[in-house]
């Protein structure tokens, strides 16, 4: 019998689809002489500190937990213990007793790291010994499903995969419980009863949000001033930019004109004066096609255009292709299409015009023998660029999430068969008085395919742009006598960096090289170094928000007080996106069979041990979030002797209580009575 094993209930629904059901079990579904059960996402789970740590440590009454000590950090596990999720014994009960009946075993993971590893430790579980092959999709329509199981490939040939995940999941352990713990005794040296979250990925995004928000708040403005003048030419008018020489008075030390004095002389000279056009150049000029959606990009992309935040567009491109089949793979880093699915282009658009009939004549005009430069193997990484399916499904379940991130998936697939969009450049000198004037402008020539889009969301339309670079400019030649009928000061002031958005965010995740400002640090990255992965980057935000690191305000992501404490509680080397971003890079290489998983992991311990020594000794106070309370210099713990601390209840509004500042060292907690703690009805221990 040939045992599949799917990552989740739908694909093991759409393999019995294609494969024909016979029968179905319980937690399975028979096909034939094959049978197809499936997990949950990841059925076993890392055990957590406790199992770990000595038998003689003190446990929480209210917990159960042990509690947390100096002396047992850092913990580092000799052999690491995996154990079946409570809401997962069933079905790894079901699954346990098929592998014994099975002869051979069919990894269906999701195609990517974690997808590998949840079937693969599923079988080390079991001591599975038997030969696996791989079930690898992008789709999960029928034509892709079909295609994969005609093209199974041995399991083996994926192990960097999810040992990749696997040295992933331990450094994640090895960091967020070691310095979790550590920084949180160290603040509770310090006074403060705040829990602080430490992670690989998590710590370093929440320092580059703070960098941006003291960057925009320390910003002061400096004024200064841009010249523009009204050209007359025989042929009609047109706006052109003055441009500073070389030994200009008045610029400042980047360039930009300051003096108020030396502008109004300017613009006095020139005005009503004579002038001759020095410049006049023209050249055609060609716009690729957009390539397809990554999921930065997407992300990038509906947020700045319907303020989704990146958890909302992982879901909705997952459900897009999992629940409707109307999209490939979502958790991509690439945007590019490999070359052999070109020859699909006519299935996939009569699918798009049979789920979109409004689209009808926009995909009538398209031609599926034109193949964009998005089509490129050389590009491809692991995955390719979101793309519709060949499924001829119905777009009426769509909600409006899904209908709006659906459409921007399928425009961009159908950019890619219409011809190239192709303009006339012009650029024109204009010499007034002896100063410099400068204008552009651009005739389109062939729209191609821009006719695909309802309005310009080309990526510099609008932005960064002067009056002057998107105006119609009059037929003239190189010596045509003008004049300068007019010319204007403009008064400006230096704007401060952007606040970061969700799709910004996820982007300077990707593109972490770009927002690193040290030179030395600079030179160690290089483009595609990044910091998380496109499957976890909004998990990773979404944490942040959740432990109150992070809030939305509008569009944007903010700092809070208590986010910008902890940046500022830890060293340079935790909170610094580029170790992590050279660990990802180890990761990669491990994922391709360059790196060991053993040489990595004994990185991240030799790391742990080093920072736990650091954090172990002396304390810090954090400031903000609902942890942060005064602690109490005449009220003392009994049991330890520590300052206790008086908190409002979260259960009955207007009640406290008094607890111990050594926490979690110390548990004690003593009920309010009268503003004083209640010694009398004292519960808890110290350790």
């Amino acid at each position: 019998m040939r045992l599949f094993i799917a990552e989740k209930p739908s694909v093991a629904k759409a393999i019995a689809a294609e494969l024909g059901v016979t029968g179905k079990g319980d937690g399975f579904i028979q096909c034939g002489d094959s049978t197809i059960t499936w997990c949950f996402g990841h059925m076993l789970e890392q055990a957590d500190p406790d199992a770990y740590t000595p038998d003689d440590v003190p446990t929480s009454p209210t917990t159960g937990k042990k509690l947390w000590r100096v002396e047992d950090l850092p913990i580092i596990p000799t052999t690491w213990i995996m154990r079946p999720r409570d809401d997962a014994k069933q079905q790894l009960t079901v699954i346990g007793k098929l592998l014994k009946q099975a002869s051979e075993i069919v990894n269906a993971g999701d195609p990517d790291r974690e997808g590998q590893l949840l079937v693969d430790e599923v079988l080390e579980h079991f001591g599975s010994t038997k030969p696996v092959k791989r079930f690898w999709v992008s789709a999960q329509d029928s034509v892709s499903v079909q295609r994969g199981l005609a093209a199974l490939k041995d399991n083996r040939e994926y192990h960097g995969w999810g040992a990749a995940a696997q040295a992933r999941g331990r450094a994640d352990w090895l960091i967020g419980m070691n310095l979790s713990r550590a920084y949180t005794l160290r603040a509770g040296r310090g006074g403060s009863r705040a829990l602080l979250t430490v992670g690989r990925v998590q710590t370093p995004t929440l320092a580059i949000v703070v960098a941006r928000d003291r960057e925009i708040e320390a910003f002061k403005p400096i004024p200064y001033h841009t010249i523009n003048a009204q050209i007359q030419h025989a042929n009609g008018t047109f706006v052109a930019r003055w441009e500073a020489k070389e030994d200009q008075a008045g610029l400042d030390s980047e360039g930009r004109l300051v003096d108020t004095a030396v502008a109004n002389a300017l613009t006095e000279a020139v005005t009503g004066k004579p002038g001759r056009i020095t410049e006049y150049k023209q050249e055609p000029k060609k716009k690729l096609h957009p390539k397809a959606y990554s999921l930065s990009d997407i992300t990038l992309v509906a947020s700045n255009k319907f303020g989704y935040t990146a958890a909302e567009v992982l879901d909705v491109c997952q459900s897009l292709y999992e629940t409707h089949k109307l999209t490939s793979y979502p958790r991509t880093d690439c945007s590019y299409l490999p070359e052999s699915q070109h020859a699909d282009a006519p299935r996939v658009l009569a699918a798009v015009k049979h789920v979109n009939p409004g689209l009808a004549g926009l995909v009538d005009k398209a031609d599926p023998s034109i193949k964009s430069k998005t089509w490129d193997d050389s590009k491809i990484t692991a995955h390719h660029g979101i793309i519709p399916t060949m499924h001829q499904g119905s777009a009426a379940g769509l909600n409006d999430k899904e209908r709006n991130i659906y459409d921007l998936i399928v425009r961009a697939y159908l950019a890619q068969f219409y011809p190239v969009y192709e303009y006339m450049s012009t650029t024109v000198g204009v010499d007034v008085s002896g100063e410099t004037f400068r204008a552009s402008g651009q005739v389109t020539t062939r729209n191609g395919w821009r006719d695909v889009y309802t309005v310009d969301d080309s990526e510099e339309a609008g932005e960064g742009k002067e009056p002057t670079d998107s105006q119609t400019l009059p037929a003239m030649k190189q010596g045509d006598d003008v004049a300068c009928t007019k010319a204007t000061r403009n008064d400006s002031k230096t704007k401060p960096p952007s606040r970061f958005t969700e799709g910004t965010l996820q982007r300077a995740m990707e593109d972490i090289h770009k927002f690193v400002t040290e030179a030395e640090h600079k030179k160690m990255l290089r483009e595609g170094d990044g910091i998380g992965t496109s499957a976890t980057r909004a998990s990773i935000i979404s944490e942040l928000k959740r432990r109150e690191f992070l809030e939305t305000k509008g569009k944007q992501i903010i700092s809070t007080t208590l986010g910008r404490s902890l940046v500022d509680a830890l060293p340079e080397v935790v909170k610094s996106p580029v170790l992590t971003a050279l660990y990802e890079r180890m990761l990669k290489g491990i994922e391709q069979g360059t790196s060991e998983l053993d040489a990595f992991i004994t990185k991240q311990e030799q790391f742990i041990r080093e920072q736990v020594t650091k954090a172990n000794t002396g304390s810090v106070s954090i400031a903000g979030g609902k942890e942060a309370v005064k602690v109490s210099e005449l009220h003392k713990c009994m049991a330890c002797g520590k300052g206790l601390s008086r908190r409002a209840s979260t259960k009955k509004k207007g009640m406290f209580w008094w607890g111990c500042s050594n926490y979690p060292t110390c548990d004690q907690t003593y009920p309010d009575l009268k503003g004083k703690p209640d010694y009398s009805k004292g519960k808890g221990k110290a350790s």
